[in-house]
């Protein structure tokens, strides 16, 4: 990702101050100035991207708030606690948080709430099904439980209270209004998530398959256009892509 980001900043012809190591301790690409951490590299910076990883989350929060530095955030799989140092930084800093970059999926999380509305939970019932590469660390995958939020809006509850995310052995039968979640791994999949809704007489199925990750390399950088100069606020794709 950080290579695709590098080229999409590029190709956008704006500064590309720098970065930092990855997780695993890989330098940053040829030709990228490598700062020594992520204060250092948000106090020379007016935007940082962020595709690193959840332990990093809260590190980053705090150094890119007390900057002033405005946050593109593409890391999934946060904890409560993480999603709230992302919540407490939007309010000193411009932060544009997403588990999907993608023009793609941004629409079909905006379907979805659509959908959730006008089919009701005693008759419909939903299912996410998403798959990923074999190295992926978290299931389900960060849009996928982003796509189960966005059912959960549209029906007007929250998520923590109707997740079914592990069925194993005998469960009996399947709660009515719970959104279930199913996570597959294999291979070099880069992701592919299909929202289902259920009904006794009928089945309605969306879709998003990804091919290459550069969607979520321009996603983020468009992303960091819309967000260079904007005030404190947690913002999304939706917000973005002009959908709210």
């Amino acid at each position: 990702m950080g290579r695709l980001v590098v080229e999409e900043v590029r190709a956008a012809g704006v500064p590309l101050v720098g970065g930092i190591g990855g997780s695993d301790g890989a330098p940053p690409p040829d030709g990228v100035p490598r700062f020594a951490d992520i204060a250092a590299l948000a106090g020379a910076s007016d935007l940082v991207i962020d595709f690193t990883h959840a332990d990093a989350v809260g590190a980053h929060a705090a150094a890119l708030a007390d900057a002033g530095t405005a946050w593109i955030l593409g890391t999934s799989g946060l904890s409560a606690a993480e999603e709230a140092a992302v919540a407490t930084a939007a309010g000193r800093i411009a932060v544009v948080y997403a588990a999907n970059f993608s023009a793609g999926v941004t629409l079909v999380l905006s379907l979805a709430e659509r959908m959730a509305a006008v089919l009701p939970a005693s008759a419909y019932d939903a299912e996410i099904v998403e798959m990923h590469h074999r190295q992926k660390v978290d299931a389900p995958s960060g849009t996928a439980i982003g796509i189960g939020r966005a059912v959960a809006r549209g029906r007007g509850v929250a998520l923590e209270d109707v997740i079914d995310s592990a069925r194993h052995g005998h469960t009996g039968a399947r709660r009515t209004g719970a959104i279930g979640f199913a996570s597959l791994r294999g291979g070099q999949v880069v992701g592919e998530h299909t929202l289902i809704f259920a009904a006794a007489d009928e089945q309605i199925a969306l879709t998003h398959r990804g091919f290459d990750r550069r969607s979520f390399a321009a996603g983020a950088v468009r992303a960091a256009l819309w967000a260079a100069g904007r005030g404190a606020g947690l913002f999304t794709m939706e917000d973005v892509l002009g959908l709210r």
